[in-house]
C-alpha cells in the first residue's frame, strides 16, 4: 500500500471508529478543540490527516496512529498499557475508549494518608480492594476496607480515599464520568428460584 492509499484509508477508519463508539461530530470536536467541518472533512477524505489532527484523535478514541492508520500489525498480541503518577497514585487505565464505564487498577503509596482533603465531582465510582488496607472516608464517614471488599459511591459526595496504614493499596476502580453505575449479574439464590 503506497502513501496516498494509507492517507484515503484514514477518513473511512475515523468515521468507523466513531460510529462504533456512538459520538457526534459535536461531541468529538468538544473533546479534541478540531472544528465540526475539520472532522467531517478528515472523514470524507477531503482534507488530508496531519499528526496535529490525529494525535488528539488518537487519544480521544484510545487507540495508536497506527490503528488509525491501517498500519500492519507487528505481530505482538501484548497491549502495552501506560500508566500516570497522579498526586501519589499510579494509575493504569485498563480501557482505552472514551465515554461510558472506565476501568483503572491504582497503587496508592502510604505518603498519601497525609492532608486529607475530601472532593467532590461528577460521576459514581466503584472500587475493588486488591492489596492492602484502604481508607476511605465519605461523606460523615470513615472507613477502612480489606481485601476483597468494595465499594461504590456517587463521586458529587465529598470524599477521599488512601492508604489505611504504611502500605500500599491497590485498587480496581470502575469509573462512569456521566454517573453510570457498574451492573453485578448474580444467579438467584435456590430459595428464590423455589419461590
Amino acid at each position: 500500500m503506497d502513501l496516498d492509499q494509507a492517507l484515503d484509508a484514514v477518513g473511512p477508519r475515523l468515521r468507523a471508529l466513531r460510529h462504533r463508539r456512538d459520538i457526534t461530530l459535536a461531541d468529538l470536536s468538544a473533546q479534541t478543540g478540531i472544528s465540526v467541518s475539520t472532522l467531517s472533512r478528515l472523514e470524507s477524505g477531503s482534507r488530508k490527516p496531519t499528526l496535529e489532527l490525529m494525535l488528539p484523535l488518537a487519544q480521544a478514541y484510545g487507540v495508536t496512529l497506527d490503528e488509525m492508520v491501517g498500519a500492519p500489525p507487528t505481530g505482538d498480541p501484548r497491549v502495552h498499557l501506560r500508566p500516570a503518577n497522579l498526586h501519589g497514585m499510579t494509575v493504569l487505565p485498563l480501557t482505552r475508549r472514551p465515554g461510558g464505564i472506565q476501568a483503572f487498577k491504582m497503587i496508592i503509596s502510604p505518603g498519601l494518608r497525609d492532608g486529607i482533603d475530601p472532593q467532590t465531582h461528577e460521576g459514581y465510582d466503584w472500587i475493588y480492594i486488591l492489596n492492602g488496607r484502604l481508607r476511605l472516608i465519605l461523606g460523615d464517614q470513615d472507613l477502612t476496607l480489606h481485601p476483597g471488599e468494595a465499594a461504590e459511591f456517587d463521586t458529587r459526595t465529598p470524599h477521599w480515599f488512601g492508604c489505611a496504614d504504611e502500605q500500599p493499596v491497590e485498587v480496581l476502580s470502575l469509573f462512569g464520568r456521566q454517573g453510570e453505575r457498574a451492573h453485578l449479574r448474580v444467579r438467584p439464590s435456590q430459595s428464590e428460584v423455589d419461590a
